[in-house]
């Protein structure tokens, strides 16, 4: 039996007894192992539906056609290809690129958007706007990639408030570190395999996410694992319509590690070598927020044991480790 919990979050939206037996169900999960698998989150289907069609055609065109929503200038935009990142660097683990393609966006098309979450001179890279296919090559790509985007900004806003009452805080504690984040959001093709990584290569390698929390869809194919304290690696259980939430490193270190950023990867499991698709959106707070530690995670047994350093530092020190390959 795996030790990621099942959370149902029905009612967990409004004050009464519904919503504190969920906030202790998350401050447990969160506490002992930093993931947990939600239903009754309100997603609705369809919004899932579109994303993961919209990302399986993009990933079945044909390479030329998908290079032209590349680009080289490291912003992390657009179409990444197979081999181009190893995500186990960011740990200082030297492993072969992963066997991963990937679709990335963010928020900053709009430039006043991007100049509210820390737009400033020499940060032009980070804030730069979205690449996006050619509507003929994929009808409605961007329409459904924005609308999911939206549909995950506001159920993390949401989840974020429950974990700040989790942590003994008022419901709205987070807010003005996040009203403004820098999510970047992720869909990814793991290729099916026609024989067997070479050693020590995964679809994903070991990795911690590094924001405050980070909301997947999958669709189904199992693979998935996580580290447990022990240091065996345990599979994350797969519940039709559900999503899987686990902690970022910024969500650690806010806690002074009482909640667990856990390691975890993306493997091709026996039986599994097909094709994997997910969509994963990596919450993370505004570029100038100042992550230190919570008040209520220190005491005089246990004081604060992070600097402080804000988020866009964090990750841009992440970014430099894990785009090694290109």
């Amino acid at each position: 039996m795996s030790r990621v919990p099942l959370v149902d979050l029905s009612g967990a939206f409004e004050p009464g007894p519904r919503r504190d037996a969920v906030v202790e169900a998350i401050r447990q999960a969160c506490e002992d192992v930093g993931f947990l698998v939600i239903t009754g989150h309100g997603v609705d289907p369809e919004a899932v539906r579109r994303v993961d069609d919209a990302a399986r055609r993009f990933f079945a065109l044909p390479r030329a056609d998908k290079m032209q929503s590349h680009s080289d200038s490291g912003d992390r935009r657009g179409y990444k290809p197979v081999h181009s990142s190893a995500l186990a660097l960011a740990r200082e683990h030297q492993t072969p690129p992963d066997l991963g393609e990937f679709y990335v966006i963010n928020r900053f098309d709009d430039p006043e958007v991007a100049r509210r979450a820390g737009l400033r001179e020499g940060r032009e890279v980070f804030f730069l706007p979205n690449l996006w296919p050619d509507p003929g090559l994929v009808p409605d790509f961007r329409e459904s990639f924005l609308g999911y985007y939206k549909v995950m900004e506001d159920l993390a806003t949401a989840l974020m408030g429950l974990m700040a009452l989790a942590l003994g805080l008022d419901e709205h504690w987070f807010e003005d570190k996040i009203v403004d984040h820098i999510t970047g959001m992720s869909a990814a093709c793991y290729p099916a395999l026609e024989a067997p990584p070479l050693p020590g290569q995964y679809r994903r390698g070991p990795h911690s996410d590094w924001g405050s929390l980070t909301i997947l869809h999958d669709d189904g194919v199992p693979g998935l694992q996580i580290l447990s304290p022990e240091g065996e690696w345990e599979d994350v259980p797969t519940v039709e319509g559900s999503l899987v939430v686990n902690l970022g490193d910024l969500m650690a270190a806010w806690t002074n590690d009482r909640w667990r950023s856990t390691m975890h990867r993306v493997v091709a499991a026996d039986g599994a070598w097909g094709e994997r698709i997910s969509v994963a959106f990596f919450h993370t707070p505004a570029y100038d927020a100042v992550i230190e530690c919570i008040p209520t995670c220190a005491s005089p047994d246990d004081p604060p044991r992070y600097e402080p350093i804000t988020s866009g530092e964090w990750l841009e020190e992440m970014l430099r480790k894990t785009t090694t390959y290109s």
